[in-house]
């Protein structure tokens, strides 16, 4: 039957459902980033109480340094935190840094998109590429050195074709132009001598 696979949940969501202030505040976020769903966004608050409490523990003592090393790596390769970043500086990691490093925020911030939503799309029916390599997946998280790399994978016009003339701009341009009066009496005698 093959290897039996333990399929658990990504995210955990808030523990007290029906707070007024938490959801006008997720739906705001969902709004800002274009996400698809709140999911989207509880997996990555999940990430963030993870390295939270990560920290915690390394500050405490409960954990060996070279873990918090290798986080530290880890979030500078994102960009999510900065160069030389120690562990109290990950406490201070909010959803909005993460957010911000998904391919969708990228592709945005670089102007390759006008929209969030425009940049989810254009990533979903693969016209855009990191390295020449497509990527299909808006919640990719884009590394600091991959940033200078993404590119369209095939040509796209994103501007708005012209928009149709109406009837009496075509009804102008379908009539003949209407030379001023000089000009016909000059043909007429051209014509007559």
């Amino acid at each position: 039957m093959g290897d039996p696979k333990r399929i658990r949940k990504k995210f955990e969501p808030s523990k007290v459902m029906w707070n007024a202030q938490r959801i006008e505040k997720e739906h705001g976020l969902k709004e800002k980033y274009g996400l698809k769903n709140l999911r989207e966004l509880w997996k990555t608050t999940t990430e963030v109480s993870r390295i939270r409490r990560n920290a915690r523990d390394i500050l405490s003592n409960r954990v060996g340094e070279n873990v918090g090393s290798d986080m530290i790596a880890r979030l500078e390769r994102y960009s999510i935190v900065g160069s030389g970043a120690k562990i109290d500086d990950l406490l201070g990691v909010t959803p909005e840094s993460i957010l911000n490093r998904r391919l969708q925020s990228v592709v945005f911030r670089l102007g390759l998109a006008k929209t969030h939503k425009q940049a989810r799309q254009l990533i979903t029916h693969g016209f855009i590429s990191i390295n020449g390599r497509k990527v299909k997946s808006p919640g990719y998280m884009v590394k600091s050195d991959e940033e200078q790399r993404i590119s369209y994978y095939k040509p796209i016009n994103l501007n708005p074709a012209q928009p149709e003339p109406t009837a009496k701009v075509k009804e102008e341009a379908a009539r003949p132009e209407e030379k001023p009066d000089a000009e016909i009496k000059e043909q007429a005698a051209e014509k007559e001598g």
